[in-house]
């Protein structure tokens, strides 16, 4: 088993060194190797993806990532910004699908911003195709134009694309509740249609999972009013971006949540669903939930550990029964403790 560890920005060393300890802890075999990725490989390389991480990367059986970017690198080039280091790695590795679970534990139901009986065992899957859609498409750019700046991107995808990201929520929605909801904006975008029309191609295959689609709008109106309905969401690139946020803030905090990123052989970059977070990088406040979690993802889609990946979850699970919070998860009657002794207390509870 080689890792390859992409601490990242702000406080991405922080999570990913106790994401690191649960890995090892389960299991000491694997190999570990950190390379650079985002601002902190501009500021060496002067590449947000450099060479050597990408032959690393490239060599690696999974990629644990911590988080990439902040304002510090918001004035550069945007070739050199950090955020297209992980568009890159998307790209080169081929991770096309991108699975984001929102999971409302029972001792956080009161942390979430909706009412505990409309949240109370929320379980949903977000699959999300990663790299396709406007974020990769040709010509895009900004151009004088009748003596104005003219912005322009390009939204396409393939029907192969499509169908490929398909099958992934299929089978997943398979092993679950059955339901799989595909969101789209058909009545607006030709793109879109093509999504639905290719999805109801995929149905007959799956004769065992319910399919419904949505519209984007209205979705994101029913992940507030009844976000219970929902088992599994596919989506495009821009939709998924935008939803698959707004169903981790049900869960309270976005601190809680891992995602993987996948290719057709299931090799992934796991990875936190939150932000890079420069303002309490370095205070040992940051919450390495998330990316603990996202070890237990590796474990289960790429190595096929279930039962490594289940007592991650189930130390994570008995941490938050203790009352042990970090700041961004913390209520009334419960300990706040920092990210160092929120790894101890799971590897303690492991």
């Amino acid at each position: 088993m080689k890792i390859c560890v992409l601490p990242g920005d702000g406080i991405g060393p922080e999570i990913t060194r106790e994401a690191v300890r649960v890995l090892q802890a389960l299991v000491p075999q694997a190999e570990v190797e950190e390379a650079l990725l985002g601002g902190i490989a501009v500021d060496t390389t002067g590449s947000p993806y450099p060479d050597a991480t990408r032959a690393l990367a490239r060599a690696a059986d999974a990629v644990l990532l911590g988080a990439v970017g902040g304002p510090k690198w918001d004035n550069l080039p945007r070739e050199q910004r950090p955020e297209r280091g992980l568009l890159g790695i998307r790209q080169d590795l081929g991770l096309f699908a991108n699975l984001r679970p929102a999971i409302l534990y029972k001792e956080l139901a009161n942390a979430s911003s909706l009412k505990p009986e409309l949240v109370a065992g929320l379980d949903i899957l977000i699959v999300r195709e990663l790299t396709g859609d406007i974020y990769f498409g040709q010509p895009r750019g900004v151009e004088m134009r009748d003596g104005q700046r003219f912005g322009f991107n390009t939204m396409h995808y393939n029907e192969g694309e499509i169908r490929r990201i398909g099958r992934v929520a299929f089978e997943a929605a398979r092993k679950r509740g059955k339901r799989l909801c595909s969101v789209d904006k058909m009545n607006v975008l030709e793109t879109t249609q093509l999504w639905r029309d290719v999805m109801n191609e995929l149905a007959p295959e799956y004769p065992d999972v319910t399919l419904s689609h949505m519209l984007v709008d209205n979705c994101a109106m029913q992940l507030v009013r009844e976000p219970r309905q929902f088992d599994v969401i596919v989506t495009g690139n821009l939709f998924g971006d935008i939803l698959s946020d707004e169903a981790a803030m049900l869960t309270g905090s976005i601190g809680m949540l891992p995602s993987a990123s996948l290719d057709e052989r299931n090799k992934g970059l796991f990875e936190p669903s939150h932000g890079s977070a420069p303002d309490i990088a370095g205070k040992n406040v940051a919450n390495p939930l998330a990316t603990i979690l996202s070890v237990a993802m590796m474990l289960r889609y790429t190595f096929n550990l279930e039962t490594e990946a289940a007592r991650i979850e189930a130390a994570v699970q008995k941490v938050l029964a203790q009352g042990l919070r970090t700041a961004d998860i913390a209520e009334g009657g419960t300990r706040t403790i920092g990210t160092t002794e929120m790894g101890d207390a799971v590897l303690a509870a492991l």
